[in-house]
C-alpha cells in the first residue's frame, strides 16, 4: 500500500489551486476552497498548518475524490 505524503496546509492549497479551486475565504486557520463547475460549488476545507496530520491528509484527499478522479490526486497525496 503506498504511503500517504507528509504536507503542509500550503502545499495542499497549491495542489487544489492547480484543479481549479481558489482560496474564498478564511476563519482562523483554516482556509475554503472553492471552485465553480457546471454541476455547482464544490468546497474544500484545509486547515493552514505547517504540517498536517496524516489522518487530515487523507481525509482531505477523500473529501476532494468527490470531485478529482482519485488516480490523479493519488500522484500528488501518496509516495
Amino acid at each position: 500500500m503506498p504511503r500517504l505524503k507528509r504536507m503542509s496546509g500550503a502545499e495542499v492549497i497549491a495542489i487544489m489551486q492547480h484543479f481549479g479551486f481558489e482560496i474564498h475565504s478564511q476563519r482562523g486557520s483554516h482556509i475554503k476552497l472553492r471552485r465553480v463547475t457546471a454541476i455547482g460549488k464544490e468546497t474544500l476545507t484545509v486547515p493552514n498548518y505547517s504540517q498536517l496530520d496524516t489522518g487530515t491528509c487523507r481525509a482531505i484527499a477523500r473529501q476532494a475524490s468527490k470531485y478529482i478522479p482519485m488516480s490523479e490526486l493519488h500522484l500528488y497525496f501518496y509516495e
